[in-house]
């Protein structure tokens, strides 16, 4: 297994690895692998019983104004693991070390590789890279309670509305919150427009933007990591900008970072 050094946009080299193509479905799995597997597989099964329980106050957009579906996504990690992640992304974008890179394929980047810890270790290493979330108190306790918050969700989900509620809510609305996440992921960085000199796949998909809050803006994004805002211009619907611009108006949120022009003008295509 042979590799090399290549240098990123912002002129720091990183290591690329070659590897043999991987079996995604005859492999070892690891005890989280099934874990998140068996989770996600339960979430379609409701999503598929939905028809034959449905209730209109159990409708996905209802259940969500109530409940939300946060706890849900901590199926697929606490919010330590996902940080780190999304840190190795940004890192090694579309480099083998990528840990869902969209090169070893759509399903790959979509899904697959959330089932595959031990790979995203062999790709990555350790989760060095987020020792500040690490010395917080509040994401340990996360880290560690992550599947009692879990069930605790699902059985007061039951308990409030018995199987409409389970299979339409949970069920219809975690698979619509999963897949709208997913996407960032694969589509993201396959189809839609670039507004940005990125040097990497990363596109901007209009039509995942409700779904996504504003994270589908993600060629956005990659050009301009730090920024709170990743629906830049005005018809760019942004969801959870406009969350960060209100609690900025109340005071409750500071320090919120945008791109200058001047970091604006570095990164446009040459017109």
């Amino acid at each position: 297994m042979g590799s090399e050094t290549k240098e990123d946009a912002s002129g720091s080299s990183r290591n690329t690895v070659h590897k043999e193509k991987r079996a995604y479905l005859f492999r070892e799995w690891t005890r989280i692998d099934v874990m998140r597997a068996s989770a996600v597989l339960i979430v379609h099964l409701l999503c598929a019983l939905a028809p034959f329980n449905y209730k209109w106050e159990a409708d996905p957009v209802r259940f969500h104004s109530r409940f939300g579906d946060r706890p849900q996504h901590y199926v697929l990690g606490h919010p330590i693991d996902w940080v780190s992640t999304h840190r190795f992304h940004h890192q090694f974008t579309d480099s083998d070390r990528d840990p869902h890179s969209p090169i070893e394929g759509f399903w790959f980047s979509h899904v697959l590789w959330i089932f595959d810890t031990n790979y995203i270790r062999e790709k990555c290493g350790g989760r060095n890279n987020v020792m500040d979330l690490k010395l917080q108190w509040f994401y340990r306790f996360l880290q560690k309670t992550t599947g009692y918050h879990i069930m605790a969700f699902w059985t007061l989900v039951y308990l409030w509305g018995g199987l409409p509620y389970l299979t339409c809510g949970a069920g219809v609305g975690g698979a619509i919150g999963y897949h709208g996440t997913w996407f960032v992921n694969s589509a993201c960085h396959i189809c839609g427009s670039r507004a940005w000199n990125t040097k990497d796949t990363s596109r901007n998909v209009w039509w995942l933007a409700p779904l996504t809050m504003g994270e589908s803006w993600h060629n956005n994004h990659h050009a301009f990591e730090a920024s709170a805002r990743h629906g830049l211009e005005w018809y760019q619907l942004d969801l959870t900008w406009y969350l960060v611009l209100f609690f900025q108006t109340l005071g409750l949120a500071t320090d919120v970072k945008l791109p200058s022009e001047a970091q604006r003008r570095k990164l446009a295509f040459a017109r």
